[in-house]
């Protein structure tokens, strides 16, 4: 089953605004402590910290890049898939012409069953259900795919019928892997975070301790880090938000099935040529 965490069920926009006030929390705290130390601390050199602040930023900037690379190759590679199964399923639904009835009409009313179950899972609704009905087709496409082959074993198009089907159930677990079960891990994200926070806390820090102002820069570089943050929290969910795969390659092939098949020529000594 599908993989989930709290983590998902918060809003993006929740998201963006939780992770800009907490930086903006941090900085007001590390300023704070920073104009506190300023007044106590007069031995405490600036130049120092600065570069250790420098430091911090670049590490975190270093893990925003591998958190970001992570999750784009992951929708890249969901793409991929989507593509893949799309085309084993209509390559599935072809060679099934060559199957003898009543495996053919039957085994092609699953696979159009098969490619609307899969569209309705990729909305995200009620994707467990989903899942499971896909499992129950296997089963079933299976079943005629086994009594069409005890019929004539050596038969090559019901081999090459088989051949694709197996593929398709394949590809079923690989998208569902690639979908639904390979996320960031949660340690990846409590690191991110936390170096988040230490960094932005040893920049007000910083300013505290120079005696600076809170300047509007500080504004921009919090909201540049909660777009960013924002972005890899939207290409890790498959399911929601402003980045999704597309589904077109799915929705042209079930398009494809729904055309009317064209009717078999005559054949015989009365055909006219």
């Amino acid at each position: 089953m599908p993989r989930y965490s709290w983590f998902d069920s918060v809003p993006l926009w929740a998201v963006f605004a939780g992770v800009l006030a907490g930086i903006l929390l941090c900085v007001e705290l590390g300023h704070r402590v920073g104009r506190w130390r300023h007044g106590r601390a007069e031995r405490e050199k600036e130049a120092p910290v600065g570069g250790m602040v420098a430091a911090e930023l670049g590490l975190l900037a270093f893990l925003l890049a591998i958190s970001f690379s992570l999750a784009a190759a992951r929708f890249e590679t969901r793409r991929g898939v989507l593509l893949d199964e799309s085309n084993s399923i209509g390559t599935t639904y072809l060679r099934a012409a060559m199957l003898p009835e009543p495996h053919r009409t039957e085994v092609r009313r699953l696979l159009r069953e098969y490619v609307d179950v899969r569209l309705a899972g990729a909305r995200g609704d009620a994707i467990e259900a989903a899942v499971r009905r896909s499992e129950e087709l296997h089963g079933q496409l299976w079943t005629h795919a086994t009594a069409a082959a005890e019929k004539d074993p050596r038969s090559i198009p019901t081999g090459l019928f088989v051949e694709s089907l197996n593929e398709t159930i394949d590809l079923h677990a690989t998208r569902l892997q690639a979908a639904l079960r390979s996320r960031l891990p949660s340690i990846v994200w409590a690191v991110l975070f936390a170096v988040a926070a230490l960094s932005f806390a040893m920049m007000g820090y910083h300013a505290g301790l120079i005696g600076t102002s809170r300047t509007p820069a500080t504004l921009v570089l919090a909201m540049a880090f909660a777009i960013v943050i924002w972005l890899v929290v939207d290409l890790e969910r498959p399911l929601k938000g402003m980045l999704r795969v597309s589904q077109q390659p799915m929705v042209d092939l079930r398009n494809s099935m729904a055309a009317p098949e064209p009717a078999s020529r005559p054949s015989g000594p009365g055909t006219q040529k």
